[in-house]
C-alpha cells in the first residue's frame, strides 16, 4: 500500500507562513531570506506535517531566496515521507 505524497506548499503558501513571521503583508516580504526566517520557516514545515526535517549544512546554506526555500523544504518534506517505516515498523513489500 503506499501512502500518496503530502500537498506541499507552493511559493505563495510559503511567502505567507513567512508574512505571518513578524505580522506582516505578504507584499512585504523579501526575497531574500535571513537564517532566522529559514529557521522559523523549517519549523513551520515540521509543525505542519508533523516531521522533524533533517536538513545538511550543504541544504541551509543553499536557501538564500524564497524559491530556494520552497525547492529546499519541500524536497525534504517529500524525503522524509516517503522514507517513514510503514505501520507497525514491518516492511511491505
Amino acid at each position: 500500500m503506499n501512502t500518496p505524497a503530502p500537498a506541499l506548499p507552493d511559493r505563495a503558501a510559503v511567502v505567507a507562513m513567512l508574512a505571518a513571521f513578524g505580522q506582516r503583508a505578504a507584499e512585504s516580504v523579501p526575497e531574500h531570506l535571513g537564517s532566522l526566517e529559514l529557521t522559523w520557516l523549517t519549523a513551520e514545515f515540521e509543525q505542519r506535517y508533523g516531521i522533524e526535517l533533517e536538513l545538511s549544512d550543504g541544504q541551509f546554506a543553499a536557501v538564500r531566496t524564497v524559491d530556494d526555500a520552497v525547492t529546499v523544504l519541500c524536497a525534504a518534506v517529500l524525503a522524509a515521507t516517503t522514507a517513514a517505516p510503514s505501520p507497525g515498523g514491518v516492511a511491505r513489500s
